[in-house]
């Protein structure tokens, strides 16, 4: 008779603790945003068709993310969809909990704009309910020789990093980018101005990785020039994060109806932000 080897090697008491861990994750990673007016008012207006690319842009993201950093020991692929399905349900929950336990839902609310409102905020606390993981647990010893070593690129090679600084550019600009002072900013400024945030955006998100010594951050290789990771690394995610930013702005209807120079000058201003979290995603995840 034959033995179902997964089901007697499945650590239900580990799981448990990273449902618990994805959770609070959730929570405190997606906490300002339960709380910020804009991501409520965004629920009820914004064009549904957005909000659907949203949503499903969030599940290869979430998958590939599990891969790396699962609630449990990630071996396979149907593990790490089955993790990105759990992160989904957490942030649902989690987001409908809040609203209702602040008030901001009610049972005389309309379906569709309760819906709204929780779908639009499940996009970052599922994200952080993955977070929740790598940031509130404590790795085990063997977690290394959980991953298996046919997707090792993915973990630790090139790809793997950009996918990361994505990450960590599309959890932080979600933060700020429903609110008005993107774009009051974005109005204030003057063209050099903004080339002086972008050099700036680059050469913090340089200095995070590469000079400053954080825990985590990556050491240049003996001969290896200093432009070397400026140009593989750097630059790429700095132009992934205004991506990303850009992206965010036109989802919330942030660049509707103003002009291609003031839609760019935005862009610029979330993608300090945006670069910040990219960097810090190198040196956390």
């Amino acid at each position: 008779m034959a033995i179902d080897r997964t089901s007697i090697d499945f650590d239900h008491s580990r799981f448990a603790k990273g449902l618990a861990r994805g959770l609070a994750g959730a929570l405190v990673f997606a906490l300002p945003m339960f709380l910020t007016m804009e991501m409520w008012e965004l629920g009820l207006y914004i064009d549904r068709s957005r909000l659907l690319l949203l949503l499903l842009v969030n599940i290869p993201l979430l998958i590939l993310l599990a891969r790396r950093i699962g609630f449990e020991n990630i071996s396979t692929w149907r593990e790490a969809v089955r993790d990105a399905s759990i992160a989904y349900f957490l942030g649902l929950t989690a987001s409908a909990f809040v609203l209702s336990a602040i008030g901001v839902l009610s049972a005389a609310q309309a379906l569709p704009g309760a819906a709204g409102m929780i779908a639009i905020q499940t996009v970052p606390a599922s994200i952080g309910a993955l977070l929740g993981r790598s940031e509130l647990g404590q790795r085990d010893e063997d977690d290394e020789d959980a991953q298996d070593p046919i997707d090792d690129d993915m973990q630790t090679g090139y790809g793997g990093e950009l996918f990361m600084m994505a990450v960590g550019a599309l959890f932080l600009g979600l933060n700020v980018a429903p609110t008005e002072e993107m774009i009051l900013i974005s109005f204030k400024m003057s063209p050099w101005h903004a080339i002086a945030l972008i050099v700036s955006s680059i050469l913090l998100m340089h200095g995070f990785v590469y000079a400053l010594s954080f825990l985590g951050g990556h050491e240049l290789e003996e001969g290896t020039p200093g432009w070397h990771a400026l140009i593989r690394f750097t630059m790429p995610g700095y132009m992934i994060a205004f991506s990303i930013s850009l992206y965010c702005l036109w989802t919330f209807h942030r660049l509707d109806g103003i002009a291609l120079t003031q839609a760019i000058m935005s862009t610029v201003v979330l993608a300090f932000p945006s670069a910040i979290g990219a960097a810090a995603a190198r040196l956390i995840l």
